[in-house]
């Protein structure tokens, strides 16, 4: 996962351009623990997750606060699915997260708490994804009418 903070980032950003201006450790959309597994070594790891106006966070303990330290963060807008895995890793209550690059792997408590993290998770990245994806639409439209005047005064069909 660390490489998708990397590829997502770049690796010469702080923590303070990681985190983004999240206020994680308030009113979070969800939280609660999750196990992952690591990306070098691995091995499965209980962590406590937060998710948090398009980010995903986690720490080792619950107890998050301002002064806490992110071990880690996914945009969930890079993230094209989060879907059941159990199939996958043979493993009771597992989910998945896919990028165009990678896939990352989580094991909730319960069938109830895996289905509420898709939910979450899902919602955050059609949330996000959408506003870029108007913006796009938005400056694409407007670009290509400019544009169309412009040609028409090149063109001389155009009378100012």
């Amino acid at each position: 996962m660390a490489s998708l903070w990397r590829a997502a980032f770049g690796g010469s950003r702080g923590a303070e351009d990681l985190i983004g201006g999240v206020e994680f450790w308030s009113n979070p959309e969800r939280a609660g623990w999750l196990t992952k597994q690591g990306e070098y070594i691995k091995t499965w790891r209980r962590r406590w997750f937060v998710l948090k106006q398009g980010k995903l966070f986690w720490f080792k303990e619950p107890g998050v606060t301002r002064a806490s330290v992110p071990r880690g963060v996914i945009p969930v807008a890079s993230c094209l699915t989060a879907k059941g895995a159990e199939d996958v890793l043979n493993r009771q209550f597992a989910f998945e997260l896919s990028t165009s690059r990678e896939t990352m792997y989580f094991i909730a408590d319960s069938e109830k708490e895996k289905e509420e993290w898709i939910n979450s998770i899902g919602r955050s990245i059609v949330q996000h994804s959408r506003s870029v994806t108007d913006s796009e639409v938005v400056d694409y439209d407007s670009t290509r009418h400019y544009a169309s005047l412009d040609q028409r005064k090149m063109d001389g069909s155009s009378s100012s």
